[in-house]
């Protein structure tokens, strides 16, 4: 099984740093505003990581499916499999 997921050093201290942004500000329009920010990059965090699984999960279904239409057999479907891309952010 795979590491539990970490936050590197750097993430950390992103994530100290907003923090305090956010235990110091009082005004009220300016904390709506940066949860809309936080909302809006958690969802698209949500999507990315959906689109890589589903690109990890539709491999092995082309592999599969290009060794079934080929008459030469495994090797070739090998050379021509999809290398995975992810290159997502």
């Amino acid at each position: 099984m795979s590491e539990p997921l970490a936050l590197t050093l750097s993430q950390k201290f992103e994530v100290e740093r907003m923090g305090r942004a956010i235990d110091s500000t009082v005004d009220i329009n300016t904390l709506q505003g940066l949860a809309k920010q936080l909302l809006h990059a958690w969802h698209s965090q949500k999507a990315a990581t959906q689109w890589v699984m589903r690109q990890q999960l539709d491999s092995p279904a082309r592999v599969a499916h290009e060794l079934a239409l080929r008459p030469d057999g495994i090797e070739s479907a090998r050379a021509k499999a999809p290398q995975p891309n992810f290159d997502v952010l």
